[in-house]
């Protein structure tokens, strides 16, 4: 007999009619509806890279602070992700879906409302909450409705949606950023999102499971804090105002709050009868190291990847629809790249195109360490070409050995969980390298300028044309024109710093990437051979 304390409750299911749903075509229209919430959820974050430049001018804000319009979004994100299934559990799945719809587009009207970088900051961490149960519940949502025999086929359109957001996002953004403001990044999922909330009234039938586990709060509150001072504590290491760097009592208290919630955690979920996150999963090798391998690469790929659009904009002076083109090819190689690599994995060894992805990944960081204020467009499509096609190789062979040995009532919580380490990882990624940003940029600046000596016959010639320039081209008078040379030299010194920066950042993401072909290589993978008629699976 069921005790009444036990965590378990039953509830009776409720199935709330719908007009579409008896319809054979009722599950293509529902897949339509959660792929316009996958489609803005991956846009924005993706779209919002082309709008940082504008965002930082006209709110005033620095590299140090606009680095968390990207890591708190990602941050709730991620955090919501194991939350969603408890929620949609408890509330049923179209309400959560609404909800999630809701609290999305509420957010993104007020981003585009924000008065300062703080309430952009508070404003993307309520829109990341809504995208980060958006995704997951919409997908269980479409695996529900689709014979196990058409789910593959219904995973593939839902890709779709997500490969169109990292393909198309930062050129829509670009065009709303030079067309419009930066405020229209945010105001174009308005409407969307209001389409999306009006087609799951209509369409969408209500469904809740038969049991729903009791909310693990404290296990999400440690979680919760963890990682909030640990990015805090990342992220805040060289900024500005603190004046005493990675030893100052700030970052200390954070890192030592983030250290112990995580000890709490470990402790609280390792005697939980359901957990917030089963770490109970990590007992198996192969999920171990796979989200380990996810969890560096979130770190170089992601964290590398907002740094692309400062440099386009800040150092060559590209318009937002011109850095946001940039990205054009990224998803579309990366939607080729994907089946391609699943079916080396099925034919061969997962950790073929695996580690392939991971060598071209490499090189492309590498070679975008070699950026300078004259690098041509055709050797940076060629770089995020090959970054394009390396992730394509990367995800699929990692999420499919990741899930080889975990039981089928468990995959859920471990798919979602694989969302979760990569989403982490990116934003450590974006702290880390946006605080590396800030240092080295005021180092190499520091440098520069202790190198030129202003007495030099190379320095004097250099400021005697560029004046002479000025005054014969513009018609300056001579102490104007001197004042101009003194200023425009100044300012490509800046920018040369700021690219050796950007170029640090990216030698480490190529070091840091580099690192994971170690366990590619040790992972355990599947191979089927046949005995006396039976096939047997060989872990080997």
């Amino acid at each position: 007999m069921t005790s009444p304390h036990h965590s378990i409750k039953r509830r009776v299911i409720r199935s709330v009619p719908s007009i579409q749903h008896g319809h054979r075509r009722y599950k293509w229209w529902v897949l339509s509806n959660v792929m316009i919430g996958t489609f803005i959820a991956v846009l924005d974050a993706t779209i919002v890279n082309v709008g940082l430049s504008k965002i930082m001018a006209s709110l005033g804000a620095t590299i140090d602070s606009i680095e968390w319009i990207m890591t708190g979004y990602n941050l709730s994100l991620g955090v919501m992700l194991p939350a969603s299934g408890w929620i949609a559990d408890h509330m049923g799945y179209k309400r959560t879906y609404f909800l999630a719809l809701s609290v999305f587009t509420a957010g993104s009207c007020l981003c585009g409302f924000s008065w300062n970088e703080s309430s952009l900051i508070f404003f993307r961490i309520i829109q990341g909450m809504g995208a980060g149960m958006l995704m997951p519940v919409g997908l269980a949502i479409v695996m529900r409705e689709f014979p196990r025999e058409q789910r593959g086929m219904a995973m593939g359109f839902w890709g779709i949606a997500a490969a169109a957001s990292i393909s198309f996002g930062p050129l829509v953004g670009g065009y709303l950023v030079d067309n419009f403001s930066w405020q229209a990044i945010f105001f174009v999922n308005v409407p969307i999102g209001l389409i999306g909330l009006l087609v799951t009234l209509i369409i969408q039938r209500e469904y809740r499971t038969e049991n729903f586990r009791d909310f693990d709060f404290l296990g999400f509150l440690s979680i919760t804090a963890f990682l909030t001072a640990t990015l805090l504590g990342l992220s805040e290491g060289n900024a500005a105002w603190n004046t005493g760097g990675w030893t100052s009592p700030f970052i200390i208290g954070c890192f030592t709050v983030g250290l112990t919630s995580l000890i709490v955690f470990l402790i609280v979920e390792s005697f939980q009868e359901h957990p917030f996150i089963e770490i109970r999963l990590f007992k198996n090798y192969n999920f171990t190291a796979s989200n380990a391998i996810i969890f560096i690469f979130g770190i170089g790929m992601f964290g590398s990847t907002f740094l692309m659009p400062l440099y386009w904009q800040n150092a060559l002076g590209y318009t937002a629809i011109m850095a946001g083109s940039m990205f054009l090819p990224v998803g579309i190689i990366q939607a080729f790249a994907s089946p391609i690599s699943g079916v080396i994995s099925d034919k061969i060894s997962p950790k073929l195109p695996a580690i392939t992805g991971v060598i071209l990944l490499t090189i492309s960081l590498y070679l975008n360490s070699r950026l300078t204020l004259e690098t041509e467009k055709p050797f940076m499509y060629l770089l995020l070409s090959i970054r394009g096609l390396a992730m394509g190789l990367i995800f699929t062979p990692l999420t499919t050995v990741s899930l080889l040995e975990i039981p089928p009532h468990k995959m859920a919580q471990a798919s979602g969980l694989i969302n979760v380490i990569r989403q982490i990882g990116g934003s450590f990624g974006i702290a880390i390298f946006g605080s590396i940003l800030s240092r080295r940029a005021a180092f190499h600046a520091a440098a520069f300028g202790q190198a030129i000596d202003q007495t030099s016959p190379v320095f004097r010639n250099a400021y005697n044309s560029v004046a002479g320039h000025l005054s014969h081209n513009f018609n300056s008078a001579a102490s104007i024109a001197n004042s101009q040379a003194g200023a425009l030299i100044l300012s490509n010194l800046q920018k040369q710093a700021f690219v050796q920066a950007i170029n640090d950042d990216f030698l480490i993401a190529a070091a840091i990437t580099v690192i994971i072909v170690i366990p590619i290589v040790f992972l355990r993978t599947s191979k089927k051979r046949k005995t006396n008629g039976e096939k047997h699976i060989v872990i080997d």
